[in-house]
């Protein structure tokens, strides 16, 4: 029925934007220098790893979207291998994560600002308020509108990083690489779930798969584009950051400042600045465009409360769901201006839903396509196999993900015995 289906608007480009929009996060302000400090040049280690291994898992995430488009995306999926109990269960683990992982992006974003420009500390709340909301309208306009944005302002982040990189890469001295494994070969691996948090996001466009034009094309072009495009842009900031040693002072300097400094002087800090607040705009765009599609999806199947089913009339755009969205924003961004809660210790515990959510993706795969060839199912396991030995080393953030499970269970069963919670 048209006034329960998302409009299909999108094409290869937008589709491409939204990807690299949704992963290429705030991380990429602070982790680049953070990593280096956690396992010093060793962590570039970490940065390839993490690169590599996200071919396989967004090349399997862009097959899984083009056999079964649906605006769930990895729920779908875990529905379709694993039963109905399963996919209600991975659709609460998404529960944990972009309703605090876009407010930390943006406080992170805005945090960068306040403190590249020495603004008042109110201004951090304020700022991340008002690109949250910017989001939430332009989404309600419709997703090509959206999708339009992200591409001019990728496009902007791009020739920013780029002459950055450029610009330090002269900079560079080989003894800043020297000892390369200097905090042991443990470091490298718990650097990696850091970084984790800055190639989050793939899964996003797959809740956007309904509004794809030809998904099985659009979707093939998407994720072979945007890890190609994300991973050398993260490998070669993180090899100048550790080559010109731009981590570790205590000049009060937000991180990738320091770098940009090192190429462009004074200027770096506008120039950061500016880019802080147009990276920290497509990430919240993309995770806001990707999730709100997976509230739609699974409240329209009656997991969630069919409020969120609700669509705009003439946009049909999923207006419960950023209703929503804007309610949880706001009782976030209070939480953090009433008790200073820390960010860098947040990052942590929506990541680790995340490894535990594309781990499942990625069995579910092997489920799915059991009539492939050896070679097509060899490509999720690897990834599989990084996030189970990722794992255990998120430490107590390993706890969240659990209890998020069973708190989805719990509801499953309540509602299998007393009825849906439909409203």
């Amino acid at each position: 029925m048209a006034e329960s289906s998302l409009k299909r608007t999108l094409t290869w480009v937008e589709g491409t934007a939204v990807a690299i929009g949704a992963v290429l996060g705030s991380g990429i302000l602070i982790l680049p220098a953070i990593s280096a400090q956690m396992a010093g040049p060793a962590s570039l280690l970490s940065w390839l790893l993490m690169s590599l291994l996200a071919f396989p898992l967004a090349i399997t995430l862009g097959r899984l979207g083009a056999k079964y488009p649906h605006a769930g995306g990895i729920v779908e999926y875990t529905r379709l291998a694993f039963g109905e109990t399963a996919g209600r269960v991975t659709a609460w683990l998404f529960v944990g994560t972009i309703p605090v992982g876009v407010p930390i992006i943006a406080l992170v974003g805005a945090s960068y600002v306040e403190s590249t420009f020495g603004l008042p500390h109110w201004t951090i709340p304020s700022m991340a308020a008002i690109m949250l909301l910017v989001s939430l309208i332009l989404h309600r306009q419709g997703v090509q509108i959206a999708s339009w944005v992200q591409v001019l302002i990728l496009v902007l982040i791009a020739v920013l990083l780029v002459a950055s990189i450029v610009a330090a890469a002269s900079h560079m001295h080989a003894e800043n690489f020297q000892p390369f494994v200097s905090h042991g070969w443990l470091s490298v691996g718990t650097a990696s779930i850091e970084i984790f948090w800055c190639f989050v996001g793939w899964e996003m466009v797959g809740h956007l798969t309904e509004e794809f034009q030809e998904p099985q094309r659009d979707l093939r072009r998407t994720f072979i584009l945007a890890p190609s495009l994300v991973g050398g842009l993260y490998v070669a900031l993180s090899i100048v950051t550790v080559g010109t040693h731009a981590y570790g002072t205590a000049d009060g300097l937000a991180p990738l400042s320091q770098l940009v400094g090192i190429g462009f002087g004074a200027a770096g800090l506008k120039i950061t600045g500016t880019m802080a607040l147009f990276i920290t705009m497509v990430a919240i765009h993309g995770n806001v465009a990707g999730f709100s599609r997976m509230l739609f999806s699974q409240a329209r199947s009656g997991v969630f409360p069919s409020f969120l089913a609700k669509l705009h009339p003439r946009n049909q755009t999923p207006t419960g769901s950023l209703a929503a969205l804007a309610v949880d924003f706001a009782v976030v961004l209070g939480t953090y201006t009433l008790f200073h809660v820390n960010l860098g210790t947040l990052i942590k515990w929506p990541s680790t839903v995340f490894l535990v959510l594309y781990g499942i993706a990625m069995m579910a795969a092997l489920r799915l396509m059991k009539d492939r060839s050896l070679g097509q199912r060899a490509v999720p396991l690897i990834p599989l196999l990084v996030c189970v030995g990722l794992y255990p080393l998120s430490g107590w953030a390993m706890v969240y993900p659990v209890l998020l499970a069973c708190a989805g269970w719990l509801v499953t069963r309540h509602n299998a015995r007393y009825g849906s919670i439909g409203l």
